[in-house]
């Protein structure tokens, strides 16, 4: 799979100068944001700064996802004022780091709980409980040297909204935006860029991913969640630069990969780590199936197949486990891969293997324990499709056992994309065959346990003797509440079973038998419709 044309046309030629006018930074432009879509919480801030005699500026992402008319996640403000004379315009602050960000805490006042007493109906208790959206206020800062590669070694705050523009990591989040005024700053042509769809670094692409280089995994994500292209001087100095990304922090580039396998464009992303020269410093074994043949019925090396196993997962907007699980769940196969006696490879334990690696790669990215159990079980159990014709129920409950019922169709999911990335049927017979014998194991069966009385209830409060007349009763109620779910009750079971316990043993028994029939027609009934439903 030739992954670089996917990603989009490489945009050539170096980075747009500093402009340096006056003019043509502050320019009017054609006011390209919708400030309806800024919330009045946000607007509250600004307005309160400039109240006080302050610039105020959105800044960086959020004016990006403005001007592409997507819902900013994150509101981020910057002023000329300092942590000092911010904090007295606010009721509720927070400032607690060494880079001068201050979180304004504005209530949100319609929560409201009640606590009640249910029988009685009456309250007996109200609160309005306050919860707050925090907003992000930063002064215009210059930086200093990055001797970590991520952090600057000294911040200093800057009157001139220049100096804050001109540390962004990309044009396309190289902008302020004064909503009271409409004015957009943009020093490095970040709206061309937007509008264009390129990636592109602020001024010397070098100097920005080696002050930070958590910065090269950020292109290329903004790359596969905006459906950007990179400028190619970008693409080059993170060729140039990819083993500085030794230096940041696994969690940090944990949150990086999984919004890049969470975006709509997983597969361009991990082409782009192995292309750029990063991902053999995140998870080198994926690197291993670049050119590990199959063969057999598979028509892509092992490296294809797991990407194009994970575009469908992507496809189909599965979970990140699933996502995870499809990328990794035949990344054993190099290890194991073995010539067989006919010639043909052979890949015997790959699925085991491959359970060992995964785990090292979850504790390497430091994923939440519940996330890398999930991921490492579905790798193992990827394996366990078998002959449809002599499968057994039993064989399919052990499966669901494995992984659990809350996650068998996870599992079902990533088989699902192991046969797409093998360019097959999404749902050939025998996965349709499974999918049936899995809803009959995971369905509640027709059975006693479904009444609304059972034998204890039967000895302790209608005083009745243990034995095969017990048995006979209870199936004889099944069969009337089969017929009438409504008469599932205890008082309406509790008199037909004073009723049922008059009869002879030979007339009760003939009851019980003929009510295990009615069940036994019903779920065959059951699990006619289940075939039906799966076209098995």
């Amino acid at each position: 799979m030739d992954i670089m044309p996917v990603f989009g046309t490489v945009v050539g030629g170096s980075n747009p100068s500093e402009c340096t006018s006056k003019f043509h930074m502050k320019q009017e432009t054609e006011n390209l944001i919708d400030n309806s879509k800024i919330p009045l919480y946000v607007t509250r801030v600004t307005e309160t700064l400039e109240k006080a005699g302050f610039e105020a500026f959105l800044v960086g992402g959020c004016v990006r996802d403005l001007i592409l008319e997507r819902e900013p996640k994150d509101w981020d403000i910057t002023t000329n004022a300092t942590p000092e004379e911010i904090m007295p315009l606010f009721e509720k602050t927070i400032y607690e780091n060494k880079f001068g960000t201050v979180g304004i805490c504005l209530p949100i006042e319609d929560v409201t709980h009640v606590t009640s007493d249910i029988d009685s109906g009456s309250v007996t208790h109200v609160t309005a409980e306050s919860k707050y959206h925090i907003i992000e206020v930063t002064p215009y800062r210059t930086e200093a040297k990055y001797s970590d590669f991520r952090h600057p070694d000294i911040v200093n705050f800057s009157k001139n909204i220049e100096d804050d523009l001109k540390r962004r990591d990309f044009t396309i989040n190289a902008l302020a935006y004064n909503p009271n005024k409409g004015q957009i700053i943009d020093l490095y042509k970040g709206q061309d860029d937007i509008k264009d769809k390129v990636i592109r670094a602020v001024g010397n692409p070098n100097d920005r991913f080696q002050e930070d280089a958590l910065r090269m995994l950020r292109a290329i994500r903004f790359g596969v969640q905006l459906d950007f292209a990179m400028s190619y001087d970008t693409m080059q100095a993170i060729v140039n630069n990819s083993a500085l990304i030794k230096n940041i922090s696994f969690e940090r580039i944990r949150d990086e990969f999984t919004k890049i396998i969470e975006s709509p464009n997983p597969v361009i992303g991990i082409g782009m780590l192995q292309k750029l020269g990063l991902l053999k410093y995140i998870i080198p074994e994926l690197e291993e199936g670049i050119g590990c043949e199959q063969k057999g019925s598979h028509i892509y090396d092992v490296w294809e197949h797991l990407l194009h196993a994970l575009d469908h997962a992507a496809k189909k907007e599965w979970s990140l486990e699933v996502r995870l699980a499809a990328l990794f769940h035949d990344i054993g196969k190099p290890r194991s891969r073995r010539v067989g006696t006919k010639k043909e490879y052979t890949f015997y334990g790959h699925e085991v293997i491959g359970e060992r690696i995964t785990k090292q790669i979850m504790e390497r990215l430091k994923y939440p324990k519940k996330t890398a159990e999930l991921v490492t079980k579905l790798v193992r159990g990827h394996m366990f499709f078998s002959d449809t014709e002599t499968i057994t129920l039993s064989a399919v409950r052990r499966v669901v056992a494995n992984v659990g019922k809350e996650h068998i169709w996870d599992l079902m999911n990533v088989r699902e994309c192991d046969r797409v990335g093998m360019k097959k049927k999404e749902t050939p017979y025998r996965l349709r065959k499974y999918h049936a014998m899995i809803e009959e194991v995971l369905r509640d069966p027709i059975s006693v346990g479904q009444l609304a009385i059972n034998g204890k209830y039967m000895m302790e409060v209608l005083h009745m003797k243990p034995g095969p007349r017990m048995g006979w009763i209870l199936s004889a109620l099944l069969e009337e509440v089969l017929d009438d779910p409504k008469k599932n009750t205890k008082e309406h079971l509790g008199e037909l079973v004073k009723s049922l316990d008059m009869l002879e043993d030979d007339e009760l028994k003939t009851l019980g038998d003929r009510g295990k029939e009615k069940k036994e027609e019903l779920e065959k009934e059951e699990i006619e419709k289940l075939h039906k439903k799966h076209g098995v």
